[in-house]
């Protein structure tokens, strides 16, 4: 079984790619900005976390799922399956009458885009050999990039001249050509075999990991509710296991998954995600409440990891030339603790541009072990298990988004709590609940004081986690270098050849 396209037609594979890319990526940043005047039409503030983790939650969890399903009935059929969940998805939720209604369609559209990333970056995996990937995945990452940046500026836009249902609606157009360009331009030669899908395996997953994302993000609810959740997902996850190691055709290999590389390589991933989602999280707020500065040079220190983070990916195709990817990998992860180590020295009298380098450096880490972890792990299995393997990277990177958003978050308020004696404590979180919080810090040296020293022990927990994932991709075995094969060649890049 393999994927294929004509030389000539690969470019616009690649463009559906990005179509789709585009769709999922600017996503988050869209909502985000038109999320207040939604709220003030539908009502229903409480729900207003929910909007984004509903999305979320089915897309972590569906991630693995659709990897294994692309590896049994090919890419092409779960991807434009899922890119028409997500549409239909899109289409409802303009037409949201409430925000309950709101969260069960972006619910619908999350488990569409569950297929979206990680099945197109097994095409990339199908039809380019390694010395040409990094390019093409170089040229996938500036979408996220270019994302970040219109993502607000559209949804602005919208808001302020049309109705907020377009925010999803102009899904539709992006969709419709994405699924005619993967329709006219990608094929596949898929020999027929009988598929037993592991539908209680699937089952068990989704809620064992449900479960845990939402103990991970509703960290305020009761004890009773986190206690029965924290049961449901050990009960649910226990019997998953059991389940896979009999299925014989599991969701989850765990013959895969216990391989020495990808299990290396997912958790290097998973702390790579913790220690970035921590890095967006809290140096913003650092940025404008100990540093007194605009909401808009706090963006600029975060543009700084979104312009180091593609600048990796497209250079290295050159650093594996000249490097080979083992020394690309290492070198690599060494600039993500390099880089988190500036946010240490950051005082309120610091420039911005001292966050902005600590920043640049932590994304271009990044933006090798992404790429170098993807390319190992897709060399390292053929190609009825490179979807299930891709997958695994992505499921990684998201989980360690949740975990890494939890435990840095409870790191900050410990510090608050620590270095707030008396009535300072109290006083910060009061400040910090007014709309302009941030900004009246600046009035107040001693809570500022206050927050500085808390946001530096979560900064101390971001250097942490990056010299974790330093170590851990010390642990990856390599066993390509400056793109010499050292296994056989799968069926897809075999069939480029001839």
């Amino acid at each position: 079984m393999s994927s294929t396209a004509d030389r000539s037609r690969r470019p616009l594979v690649i463009v559906s790619i990005m179509l789709a890319t585009f769709m999922v990526a600017v996503e988050a940043t869209i909502v985000a900005t038109a999320m207040p005047r939604i709220v003030g039409q539908l009502g229903g503030f409480t729900y207003y976390s929910w909007v984004f983790s509903a999305f979320l939650l089915a897309q972590s969890t569906t991630t693995v799922i659709y990897g294994k399903l692309s590896d049994i009935f090919g890419r092409k059929p779960i991807l434009i399956g899922g890119i028409l969940i997500f549409l239909v998805g899109s289409a409802l939720a303009g037409l949201a009458w409430s925000m309950p209604s709101l969260i069960a369609f972006r619910l619908l559209q999350g488990l569409g885009a569950g297929a979206i990333q990680p099945v197109t970056m097994t095409v990339v995996g199908d039809l380019y050999k390694l010395e040409e990937r990094a390019k093409v995945q170089g040229v996938l990452a500036s979408v996220w990039a270019v994302s970040a940046v219109i993502g607000p500026l559209a949804g602005g836009i919208i808001v302020d001249n049309f109705s907020w249902a377009w925010i999803f609606w102009i899904n539709l157009p992006v969709g419709v050509l994405t699924i005619i360009g993967f329709t006219l331009f990608l094929h596949e030669q898929i020999t027929p075999r009988e598929a037993k899908i592991d539908y209680l395996g699937t089952i068990l997953f989704s809620i064992s990991i449900i479960s845990l994302l939402v103990i991970l993000t509703e960290t305020d609810s009761g004890f009773g509710i986190l206690g029965t959740l924290a049961l449901v997902f050990v009960v649910t996850g226990v019997l998953f296991l059991l389940q896979e190691r009999r299925a014989p055709e599991p969701i989850i290999s765990i013959e895969l998954w216990g391989r020495r590389l990808v299990a290396t390589s997912n958790a290097a991933t998973l702390l790579a995600g913790m220690a970035l989602i921590g890095l967006t999280t809290i140096l913003p707020i650092y940025v404008q409440g100990v540093l007194g500065r605009s909401p808009l040079v706090a963006g600029f220190t975060l543009t700084m990891l979104i312009v180091g983070w593609p600048l990796a990916v497209m250079l290295s195709s050159r650093f594996f030339r000249a490097f080979g990817i083992r020394r690309t990998l290492r070198v690599g992860s060494f600039m993500f603790p390099f880089g988190s180590a500036f946010l240490l020295f950051l005082t309120p009298e610091s420039s911005p541009v001292l966050a902005g380098i600590g920043s640049f450096l932590m994304g271009f880490g990044m933006g090798l072990i992404s790429l170098t972890s993807i390319v190992l792990v897709q060399e390292s299995v053929e190609w009825s298990m490179r979807g299930s393997a891709t997958a695994s990277i992505i499921f990684s990177r998201s989980l360690g988004n949740t975990l890494g958003a939890t435990a840095l978050g409870a790191v900050l308020n410990i510090g608050i709590v620590h270095f707030g004696s008396g009535d300072l404590a109290a006083k910060l979180h009061g400040v910090l609940n007014q709309p302009t919080g941030l900004s009246d810090l600046a009035s107040d040296p001693a809570i500022r004081g206050v927050f500085d020293a808390a946001l530096h022990w979560s900064f101390w927990g971001v250097v942490v986690v990056a010299i974790l994932t330093f170590a851990t991709t010390w642990l990856i075995p390599v066993a390509h270098e400056a793109g010499r094969r050292q296994v056989p060649k799968t069926d897809a890049q075999e069939a480029m050849t001839h």
